[in-house]
């Protein structure tokens, strides 16, 4: 309760300031730690990883590697870092975060703002290997040959990282998205097929995709991610689109729409992936998660596990816990023993 009420607190400064004396906390060790016993119904096995639950935190909280532990102590069952980007990039200028309190939204145009690969992979270097925690891999701004980033980002954390996201769905790196289209897709995932392979060992690698996609598109990025090797698909990351609900005056503010209002839009994607999917690919949920409910929903329309970042701007950290305690509660309500078991059910 504490944190939660220290979270909103944070709502009387600018939400990017905010953000940074967020992490500052957590590092120093303020951050709130999860002493509940793990559920066994909310165990998750996903592309060779054991979760203790399939509630994930989102890339964006935290880019530069910083703060993984500390919000795997929170309580989320795994935990996603990034943006990187091979070089230190200062993104979008301020402002650039915009909270949606009426929306319960929060609309950002950072432009892959980080550190850059070298401090993250020395981060991922000095943390004991305690829980899983995911590296999501962009390319730069300037960069001339976007495709090569991605390479060199993958190969650059292999042996740091338990899993690998590619992210070519951000709407605020200008050009990002049309690595979406067939032809650059199948060139962008070919290459780092051929860079996995002399790499040791094995870690799952995911796609995130935009929610603003057609069906044959939805098909030509299942077909290609199974072809090329790929665990499996992240639905989805923000959209460009505003729908007509919104109340806030920041509204109009560019840049990607996350939190409440995308929860409906992702949602359905994420059905029509699943619909898609003849592949075997796994599906995480993004988009919108905020309750038990929510989760439910997501897992219910395909998905095998979740991640959520914008909602614990308004909810707080405790919001975790929270969810998990309902997603159990509904998942032996309606007689599932696991998580698995519910995927797909409506």
């Amino acid at each position: 309760m504490i944190h939660d009420l220290a979270a909103r607190a944070l709502h009387l400064l600018d939400p990017e300031d905010a953000h940074g004396l967020t992490i500052a906390g957590l590092e120093a060790g303020l951050g709130p730690v999860d002493r509940s016993r793990p559920d066994p119904i909310l165990r998750t096995t996903l592309a060779g990883l054991t979760l203790p639950s399939p509630i994930g935190l989102a890339a964006g909280f935290d880019k530069n590697a910083q703060v993984p532990d500390a919000m795997l102590a929170a309580g989320f069952g795994f935990v996603e870092c990034g943006t990187v980007t091979p070089l230190p990039q200062a993104g979008n200028p301020r402002p650039r975060l915009f909270r949606l309190t009426p929306d319960r939204a929060v609309i950002n145009r950072m432009g892959f703002n980080n550190e850059g690969l070298e401090a993250f992979a020395a981060r991922l270097a000095r943390r004991p290997r305690k829980g899983i925690v995911g590296a999501n891999i962009g390319a730069n701004k300037d960069a001339t040959d976007r495709t090569q980033d991605y390479v060199t980002g993958l190969t650059r954390l292999w042996g740091l990282a338990d899993y690998f996201t590619v992210n070519i769905s951000s709407p605020n790196t200008p050009g990002l998205r049309a690595l979406q289209t067939k032809e650059a897709l199948e060139d962008l995932l070919g290459r780092l097929a051929e860079a996995r392979k002399p790499l040791p060992g094995d870690a799952p690698v995911f796609l995130k995709v935009a929610p603003d996609l057609e069906d044959d598109e939805i098909e030509a990025i299942v077909a290609a991610s199974a072809a090329h090797g790929l665990a499996g698909i992240i639905v989805s990351n923000t959209t460009v689109g505003r729908p007509v609900t919104l109340m806030s005056r920041a509204a109009s503010e560019t840049g990607g729409l996350s939190g409440a209002p995308l929860m409906g839009p992702s949602t359905f994607i994420l059905r029509r992936f699943h619909a898609a999917n003849d592949k075997g690919l796994i599906l995480i949920g993004a988009g919108g998660v905020a309750s038990g409910a929510d989760a439910y929903a997501k897992i219910r329309a395909g998905a095998q596990a979740v991640q959520l970042y914008s909602a614990m701007v308004y909810e707080g950290p405790g919001l975790v816990t929270r969810i998990k305690r309902d997603l159990a509660a509904r998942l032996r309500a309606d007689g599932f023993g696991c998580v698995a078991e519910a995927v797909g059910a409506s």
